[in-house]
C-alpha cells in the first residue's frame, strides 16, 4: 500500500517535472509573437495578455491547491496519530503534496502552452 502511494506520487512529480521543463520552450515560442505585438502598441493584446493573466491564474490557483493540501494533512493529523501512523504533517509528506499541489496549475498550463503554440510554428 505504502510502495503504491511512493510510486503514484513519484509519478506525480516526474510529470510535473517534465512539463515544466517545456517552460523555456514556451518562452522561446512566444517570443516572436510578443515582439509583433509590441510594435503595434504600448496596449497589452493577444498572446501577451493570454501570457499575464494565465500566469497570474495559475499562481492564486497554486496558492489555494496548496493551501488545501495543508488543510487536508492538518485534518489527517490525528487519525494518522491515532492509527498509529507518524502524522504526515511531522514527516514531511504534507509539504511534499503541497508543493506538488502548488505546481499542478503551472505545469498543466505550460503543458497547453507548449501544445498550442508548436501547432502554429
Amino acid at each position: 500500500m505504502k510502495s503504491r502511494r511512493l510510486t503514484r506520487a513519484s509519478r506525480q512529480s516526474t510529470a510535473i517535472a517534465g512539463n515544466l521543463m517545456l517552460a523555456p520552450m514556451v518562452m522561446a515560442m512566444r517570443l516572436p509573437m510578443m515582439a509583433s505585438e509590441a510594435q503595434s502598441g504600448g496596449i497589452l493584446r493577444g498572446e501577451s495578455l493570454a501570457a499575464v493573466t494565465e500566469k497570474t491564474n495559475a499562481m492564486a490557483e497554486g496558492m489555494v491547491a496548496a493551501q488545501m493540501s495543508f488543510f487536508h494533512s492538518a485534518m489527517q493529523f490525528w487519525p494518522e496519530v491515532l492509527s498509529g501512523r507518524t502524522p504526515s504533517v511531522l514527516n514531511g509528506v504534507a509539504a511534499q503534496r503541497s508543493v506538488a499541489a502548488a505546481l499542478g496549475p503551472a505545469s498543466k498550463r505550460v503543458r497547453a502552452n507548449f501544445r498550442r503554440l508548436a501547432t502554429k510554428s
